[in-house]
């Protein structure tokens, strides 16, 4: 498909990157489930070599998502996680990275635990204060590392200020568009240097596949990640290539279904009598709820909130009584999800950390999928029934 950027979102996600198969007329991308290719001679072959390298569903998954992105290059990993490492190869001993410190246990995990000990710093502050963000902007930081909206207190930052604040110091900024996906959001227009995403969640949709990816616009960024890619070898496979390809058709449906609900949800927790702080953007008591209004389509299906008695007890009946919201990680499938993220999501970051961003014992996160809200209210309201 020829690149426009005027092209309508769901005409993108059925038809970007994808291609009727030359040899068969397949409208669907078929799996190149093969590990290589035969050559004709040495070092004269069809673009392909070794399935590490290179695949053909892979590489139409990849452009598929740049295109998705409004960027120019998708490098895609074997989880979300793999994409932040090799983001964070990039980088060398001395460099420091700065990350809000409300962000994925899993994210906060990599940076202390892995990266630290190679010698990346890193420092954790609030996004939605400029002025934290120049004070901490030392000559050796390299990278701003943002979530938007946050996980799982829900903050909103404004890319674009942030992106100013960043450039000025020679600072690289790459924005984890996990929660909003392409649909809602797109980083690169606001200025970001590349995009990351759990393919895992929104973008597969459907809580089958396990996959990372990183969108820019800048070659040589895009030159290291597939270096990176090929070099490390952390590539999805072409099985769950297809499966994200398909995902994708329907990406621009599940979203606008599960926004509405998560909205029809939020205010029917905020109003709820058990109920204290609800954490959704799009809600006018969210403290950033006009800059979500000016940089995302909707405000997405991911909320959290507390009980007012901030009872870890009472929590977790809630979650354990609930019949359609499954008890379960991840996020951005179809099915309705609940959760506890200081024991499962983010039990890898230390308590006090966690209250400093409002994420409490008590905190419990909703990820809204595309049942009927009718039901999915029921569900809540006799689960907060004492």
């Amino acid at each position: 498909m020829e690149k426009d950027r005027k092209t309508g979102f769901g005409t993108k996600a059925v038809h970007a990157g994808v291609h009727p198969d030359p040899g068969t007329g397949a409208i669907m991308t078929p799996i190149f489930q093969t590990s290589t290719y035969v050559q004709a001679a040495p070092g004269d072959h069809k673009g392909y070599e070794y399935a590490r390298t290179q695949n053909p569903t892979r590489d139409a998954l990849q452009q598929s998502l740049a295109e998705l992105e409004n960027g120019t290059y998708g490098i895609c990993f074997s989880s979300g996680m793999a994409a932040m490492d090799n983001i964070l190869k990039l980088f060398r001993s001395g460099d420091k990275v700065v990350a809000g410190n409300d962000l994925y246990g899993g994210s906060y995990r990599l940076l202390t635990k892995v990266f630290q000990q190679l010698g990346i710093e890193s420092a954790f502050i609030d996004l939605t204060n400029p002025a934290a963000l120049k004070q901490e902007l030392t000559p050796n930081v390299k990278l701003l590392w943002l979530e938007t909206p946050t996980n799982p207190v829900m903050q909103v930052v404004d890319i674009s200020s942030v992106v100013e604040i960043a450039r000025a110091s020679g600072v690289l900024v790459c924005v984890d568009n996990t929660f909003a996906s392409p649909y809602l959001q797109n980083p690169l227009d606001l200025g970001a240097d590349m995009v990351h995403h759990s393919v895992t969640k929104y973008i597969a949709g459907h809580s089958d596949v396990i996959m990372g990816a990183v969108v820019t616009r800048n070659r040589d960024i895009a030159d290291q990640l597939y270096f990176l890619q090929n070099a490390a070898g952390a590539v999805p496979g072409p099985q769950d290539c297809f499966l994200t390809l398909r995902g994708i058709k329907t990406l621009h449906l599940r979203m606008e279904w599960a926004c509405d609900n998560a909205m029809q949800i939020a205010r029917f927790l905020e109003a709820h009598p058990r109920v204290g702080k609800v954490n959704y953007p799009g809600l006018e008591s969210h403290p950033q709820h006009g800059v979500a209004k000016s940089q995302m389509r909707k405000f997405g299906a991911m909320i959290s909130f507390d009980l007012k008695e901030q009872s870890v007890g009472a929590a977790h009946t809630v979650m354990q009584k609930t019949r359609i919201f499954s008890l379960a990680e991840s996020l951005g499938g179809v099915e309705s999800l609940i959760g506890h993220p200081a024991s499962m999501t983010h039990a890898s970051i230390p308590r006090e950390e966690r209250l400093k961003s409002g994420l409490t014992d008590s905190l419990i996160r909703l990820s809204i999928g595309v049942e009927t809200v009718e039901d999915l209210i029921a569900d809540l309201e006799q689960a907060l029934t004492l």
